[in-house]
Parts: C-alpha cells; sequence; structure tokens
C-alpha cells in the first residue's frame, strides 16, 4: 500500500479511535449541554471565516498524489492545486488550468462579483480531481446540522501539528468525518463527494504565501475568454 495512502488511513482510525475510547455521544444522549448542531455549525462557520486568511495549505491525497490551497488578502485571491489542474481565483479573473499533456493550458473567465463568496460549482474539476475545498465541506457540514436523523460525534486530533475539532456524520446522503484546525483550515476530509469517496490530509500549513502561486503554470498557453479579452 502507497504510504500517502497509509498515513490518510492511519489518521481517519485514529479520529474514529478518539470517539471510540473518549466515549463521544450523539447531541441527543442525556447531560449534553451542546446542541446537536451546533459544533458543526462552529466547523462550518470557522472554514468559511478562513476565507478571510491569508495562508498556504498542502495536503496529502491517496496515491501519493498531493494537492494544495493558497490565500491572499487585499486583493482576495486563491488558488487551488490538484492532480492534472489549477484553478486561481482574482479579482482580475477566474483562471482554470490543465496540466496533464505536454504544455499547461489555462483558460481565463470573468471574475466572481466582488464581495461574493466562492460558489460550490466553482470547485468541480478539483474536487473530481480528488482536492475536497473547504466550500463544499461547509455544505456537508450544513446539511448535516439541518439533518434531524444524522448522528454526529466529536473528537479532538492533532493534523501536521495543529490542533483540529472533528466531527464523524453518519446520515441518509452519506457518512464523512471532517477535521478543522483552529486556525480554520481544512485538516483531513474522509468520505463521499458527488458519490465519489474522497480522502485528504494536511500535510503542511503557512501563514505566509509564494505570490507566484497565483500566476498560471510556467509555459503555460493562456486563452483569454473574459469580456474583451483577446
Amino acid at each position: 500500500m502507497p504510504a500517502a495512502s497509509t498515513t490518510l488511513r492511519m489518521l481517519a482510525v485514529s479520529v474514529i479511535a478518539s470517539l471510540t475510547v473518549t466515549g463521544c455521544q450523539t447531541f441527543e444522549d442525556a447531560g449534553v449541554a451542546m446542541g446537536r448542531s451546533e459544533l458543526v455549525n462552529d466547523l462550518a462557520a470557522r472554514l468559511d471565516r478562513a476565507l478571510e486568511l491569508t495562508y498556504s495549505a498542502d495536503y496529502q491525497l491517496p496515491g501519493g498524489q498531493r494537492a494544495a490551497i493558497v490565500q491572499a488578502q487585499d486583493p482576495a485571491r486563491s488558488t487551488y492545486t490538484y492532480p492534472g489542474g489549477q484553478l486561481t481565483v482574482t479579482p482580475e479573473a477566474i483562471t482554470r488550468c490543465t496540466t496533464t499533456g505536454a504544455r499547461p493550458e489555462c483558460t481565463l473567465i470573468a471574475p466572481p462579483t466582488p464581495g461574493s463568496k466562492p460558489t460550490v460549482t466553482l470547485f468541480g474539476e478539483a474536487n473530481r480531481q480528488g482536492l475536497v475545498t473547504p466550500p463544499v465541506v461547509v455544505g456537508l457540514l450544513t446539511a448535516a446540522a439541518l439533518d434531524p436523523q444524522a448522528v454526529i460525534r466529536q473528537s479532538d486530533t492533532t493534523v501536521a501539528g495543529h490542533h483540529a475539532a472533528c466531527v464523524a456524520v453518519e446520515s441518509s446522503s452519506g457518512d464523512f468525518t471532517a477535521c478543522v484546525t483552529t486556525e480554520g483550515v481544512l485538516g483531513s476530509f474522509t468520505g463521499p463527494v458527488d458519490g465519489k469517496p474522497m480522502e485528504l490530509a494536511l500535510s503542511d500549513y503557512s501563514a505566509t504565501v509564494d505570490e507566484r502561486a497565483f500566476d498560471p503554470p510556467a509555459g503555460a498557453g493562456v486563452v483569454d475568454r473574459r469580456p474583451g479579452g483577446s
């Protein structure tokens, strides 16, 4: 078994073991003061607020593959790198790149409306290639909080040296485990997204960024499809 996959599975086992050993209860259990939806709502809000942070996060995927999220502010911009591609969002453009060929190819389209938050549909290709993005996890957590039949258990763990709060959710729409660091960064995720099993774990985190991360890959061919673009 590849080392990356082994590490991811060990993380998942660690989280589940923590739930079992500490005797975590569902939020409906007597004596639990926290409402059943409070924790998942808190984690969702923490991930949402992280959109306002500046940071670089590297992720380990199954099979030894890797992904990354880089964000910076003033102006707000972000880039998501995943196997076979890259998505960059800046005030000037949304840039989608494929890196599977001999030469990277990028397409520029109109940027999001100023002040708007990224939508789940924006990250479709990243999700399909194994990078579960924070907005997608926010959606799953929100759905779990609203599902009266969902069973939600909590635990704490450490991911890449950072403390993280975790929830294990069992629901009719699919079981998943998500961990969010104290900083608000996605620490790990295991579960289905659009019916596809997904697994990733934070491997490195920094509160600084390399500005070159927002540039297209070196040597990329670029097509500008923005209104008035060349």
